[in-house]
């Protein structure tokens, strides 16, 4: 049973994700053409279509949006409660056929994370969750990793930072490092357990992963920006500098293993 403050909301964020189910069923990934933003950024029509079965079932009179794939409105600035929304993260995994994309909903009060929902059609993964309620996985109550060390830990790494060489100074270690797509992803894997860390040092938007720090903070896991500050969500520039998430005892263990390597930006305003 879900808590009274967000029952409407997740059941908003469950309804949109069932509508994302249908929206991606008309889609083949690995087979779909592909156009690419400024920046070869991928974008397909399922990321547009997604962007507009969500907002239909989510957006509310008084509510703000934010995704990906909308044109930002800045009366979202003056909003108390905001959709933070990325219909298809993930879209170079989907445009290969690899199984590591999904529909990103985070729903932020006051500038605070604190109700997502996370689907990954190609894994038939639903992730969703509130502060006051919990998250479940496929409809089950879901805990995040109790580990205390980093010894055998499964830490989740950006596919592409892989590619690029930037996680080689974690490689030889006592964890495992696995490469995986999309950002929101990993988190929701995280928030529910099936992972004991991911992190990333290079620079994520809010829709990139406030539906996936919403889901660890409602499991009671740990989230940090790279300043070691709580994420805030809403902000006029969304570009963050990147972002750290685990079970709740690995806090210290993971700061002290990134500390060295941090290079942190002054925070966009």
């Amino acid at each position: 049973m879900h808590s009274p403050s967000y029952a409407d909301i997740l059941n908003r964020i469950h309804a949109a994700l069932d509508a994302s189910r249908q929206v991606f069923a008309r889609f083949t990934p690995g087979a779909i053409e592909t156009e690419y933003k400024a920046g070869h950024d991928p974008v397909t029509e399922a990321d547009r279509a997604l962007d507009a079965v969500l907002r239909k079932a989510l957006l509310q009179e008084g509510e703000g949006w934010l995704s990906e794939e909308s044109v930002d409105d800045p009366i979202r600035l003056q909003r108390s409660r905001v959709w933070v929304v990325d219909p298809l993260d993930g879209t170079r995994e989907f445009v290969t056929g690899i199984p590591e994309f999904c529909a990103s909903i985070g729903f932020v009060e006051n500038g605070r994370p604190v109700a997502g929902g996370i689907f990954n059609p190609a894994t038939d993964e639903t992730f969703l969750g509130a502060i006051d309620s919990g998250v479940t996985y496929n409809g089950k109550v879901a805990k995040p990793s109790q580990r205390t060390t980093l010894d055998g830990a499964l830490i989740l790494a950006s596919r592409s930072e892989v590619k690029r060489g930037e996680w080689k100074v974690f490689e030889n270690n006592v964890f495992k490092i696995r490469p995986m797509g999309s950002v929101a992803y990993k988190l929701a894997l995280v928030s529910a357990g099936l992972a004991d860390i991911t992190f990333t040092l290079t620079p994520k938007h809010e829709w990139d992963v406030v539906g996936g720090v919403a889901l660890v903070q409602s499991a009671c896991g740990f989230v940090s920006t790279l300043d070691k500050t709580a994420l805030t969500a809403n902000r006029r520039d969304p570009l963050l500098s990147g972002l750290l998430a685990s079970g709740p005892f690995l806090k210290e263990p993971l700061l002290a293993l990134v500390e060295p390597h941090l290079r942190v930006p002054q925070q966009a305003r």
